[in-house]
């Protein structure tokens, strides 16, 4: 047993960086992210058993941190939040590089605005720029439902994005 715990452990970590991305993708806040890694890598652990081949560690992987990203959507719903001004300590950027991580606020207000579901898979075509059959594989849905979920997103996103550069 502990040959295996040290395993998952040394899968996790190698997937670190990754699993922060997505999920920073998905939830939109930094903090938020890395409460979800944590606590998706404090699962895998603890449910090492039920990985039956090791080869498939990523996308089981993936399936438990984009859960754990769902249920701290479903709890930031829940709480109330009190807003706090925004305070800049750094000069602001003028691009950003989704690759490295930074931020484009519209964008994040575009994605935002789509459904968990839908923003899972545009983070995961997109970002980690993988094909529609492993999304659907590592969301246990069905590859046309990615391809559907996609096509609706897309044209969420272009909406959105064409309304922001609008008003600009």
């Amino acid at each position: 047993m502990t040959q295996r715990a040290v395993d998952v452990g040394d899968l996790v970590m190698a997937r670190v960086g990754d699993a922060y991305r997505l999920a920073r993708a998905i939830l939109l806040d930094d903090g938020e992210a890395e409460d979800a890694v944590q606590e998706a890598s404090l699962t895998a652990w603890r449910k090492q058993g039920s990985l039956r081949d090791p080869s498939a560690f990523d996308a089981w992987f993936d399936r438990i941190l984009v859960n754990q990203c769902r249920d701290q959507l479903r709890r930031r719903k829940r709480s109330v939040r009190i807003a706090t001004p925004i305070v800049a300590l750094d000069p602001p950027d003028t691009g950003s590089d989704p690759a490295r991580g930074d931020a484009d606020p519209d964008l994040d207000l575009a994605l935002a605005a789509l459904d968990l579901d839908h923003r899972v898979v545009v983070v995961m075509r997109y970002w980690q720029d993988r094909a529609v059959e492993d999304i659907a594989t590592r969301l246990g849905i069905p590859a046309g439902t990615v391809k559907s979920r996609l096509h609706h997103a897309m044209r969420s996103l272009r909406a959105s994005l064409e309304a922001s550069h609008g008003r600009s």
